[in-house]
C-alpha cells in the first residue's frame, strides 16, 4: 500500500509544510503574462534541506543583498550626511544638489566597495541561515508545536541568522560610514578597513556590532512579521500565487506580489528601526560618544524623523527588490519561493 503524503512528508523531514508552501485556493489558476523567470529546463535536483539547498539560499541571498545595496548608494550617501550634518543638508533635494555641487557624480558612490562586501556577506548568512534555522527549530519543536507556534519559529530563525549576519557585516558598515561623511577617512575599503582595525581595535568593533544588531534586528522582525501577513493577504488576492507551472516558471504576477510585498513590509522596518539608523550613524561620527549623547544631539523627534523620508525609500526600494531577487533565483534553481508551493518529495518505498 503506497504511503500517504503526510506520511512521506513525515519521514522526510519533522518541518511543517506551512513553512514552506501555502494551501492552492481551488480557483481558476493565474495564466503565464509574456514575463516569467524560468527555472533550468531539466529535472529539478536539488534536494530540500540538503546543503545543496543550504548553499543555493546562500547564493540567493548574496545576489539579493550585495548588488541592491550598491545600486542604492547614492541615496545612502545624502541620508547618512542629512543625518549627520543637518545644517548643511537640510532635507533630501538640497542634500543632493550640495553633494552635487561639492563632490560630483563620484561623491555619490562614496563606499560603494564595503557596501558590495557588507552586504553580500550579511545576506549569505541572513538567508542561508534562516533556512537552516528555520529547519533547526522546527524539528526541535516537532510538527505540532512548529505549526502551532509558527510565527515564533520565524522570529527565532530571523533573529539567529541576523545576529550571525550583523557580525559579519559590522566592519565594512561602520567603513562605510565613515567613507561617505568623513572627508579623508579613506577613499574605500582597501584604505578604509585597515585604517579601521589600528585605530579601533576589538572593542571598537564589539561596540559597532551591539549597534549595528540593534538597528537591524527590529528590521528584520518586522520583516518576518510582514512577510506572514502581507504575503499572505497579497496570495489572497492575486489567487494562486507561488505555484510553479509546469514548465518550472514564475510570472509577472507572482514576482510582483514578491516586490510589492517587499516594498510594503520595508517601509514598516524602515519607520521601526529608524532611530537605531541615525544613532548608527552619530556614533560612527563622533568618537567617544554614547547613546545618552546621541540622543542628546538629535533629540527625540530628531532620531524618528531626520532622514526618514529618504530611508522609507531606499528600505521599501532594498526590501522589494531582494524579495524579487531572492525569488526569481530560487525559482531558476527549482526551489519553491517565499511561501511557495514545496516540491514534491521523492515517493518512498512501500
Amino acid at each position: 500500500m503506497a504511503p500517504s503524503d503526510s506520511e512521506t512528508l513525515g519521514r522526510h523531514s519533522l518541518i511543517p509544510s506551512f513553512l514552506y508552501s501555502c494551501p492552492s485556493p481551488p480557483q481558476k489558476k493565474i495564466e503565464a503574462s509574456s514575463f516569467a523567470v524560468r527555472s533550468p529546463s531539466e529535472k529539478r535536483s536539488i534536494e530540500m534541506f540538503s546543503p545543496a539547498f543550504y548553499g543555493a539560499c546562500t547564493i540567493g541571498g548574496i545576489l539579493s543583498c550585495g548588488p541592491t545595496h550598491t545600486a542604492v548608494t547614492p541615496l545612502d550617501v545624502v541620508k547618512c550626511n542629512i543625518q549627520i550634518d543637518p545644517v548643511k543638508y537640510k532635507n533630501t533635494s538640497t542634500g543632493f544638489g550640495v553633494m552635487f555641487k561639492e563632490q560630483g557624480l563620484r561623491g555619490f558612490y562614496r563606499g560603494w566597495a564595503p557596501t558590495l562586501v557588507g552586504y553580500g556577506a550579511q545576506g549569505a548568512f541572513k538567508y542561508g541561515l534562516y533556512e537552516y534555522f528555520k529547519k533547526y527549530y522546527s524539528d526541535i519543536a516537532g510538527p505540532e508545536y512548529a505549526t502551532k507556534y509558527k510565527t515564533l519559529i520565524y522570529l527565532a530563525g530571523s533573529a539567529s541568522s541576523e545576529l550571525i549576519a550583523d557580525v559579519a557585516l559590522c566592519p565594512f558598515e561602520a567603513v562605510k560610514v565613515r567613507v561617505q561623511t568623513q572627508p579623508g577617512f579613506a577613499r574605500g575599503l582597501a584604505d578604509g578597513l585597515p585604517k579601521l582595525v589600528r585605530t579601533e581595535g576589538v572593542s571598537g568593533y564589539a561596540y559597532d556590532v551591539i549597534i549595528v544588531v540593534n538597528l537591524n534586528l527590529p528590521i528584520v522582525l518586522v520583516r518576518r512579521l510582514s512577510e506572514a501577513v502581507i504575503l499572505d493577504s497579497l496570495q489572497a488576492v492575486q489567487g494562486n500565487y507561488a505555484s510553479v507551472g509546469k514548465t518550472g516558471s514564475i510570472n509577472s504576477q507572482q514576482l510582483g506580489v514578491s516586490i510589492v510585498g517587499g516594498y510594503m513590509a520595508g517601509i514598516l522596518c524602515a519607520v521601526v528601526s529608524h532611530p537605531a539608523d541615525n544613532l548608527v550613524s552619530f556614533l560612527n561620527n563622533s568618537k567617544g560618544a554614547s547613546v545618552a549623547d546621541a540622543v542628546k544631539k538629535l533629540g527625540l523627534w530628531g532620531m524618528f524623523t531626520r532622514g526618514l523620508p529618504l530611508r522609507i525609500l531606499m528600505v521599501g526600494t532594498l526590501t522589494g527588490a531582494q524579495w524579487g531577487i531572492y525569488d526569481s533565483f530560487k525559482v531558476f534553481v527549482g526551489l519553491p519561493t517565499t511561501g511557495g508551493v514545496a516540491p514534491a518529495l521523492p515517493p518512498s518505498a512501500a
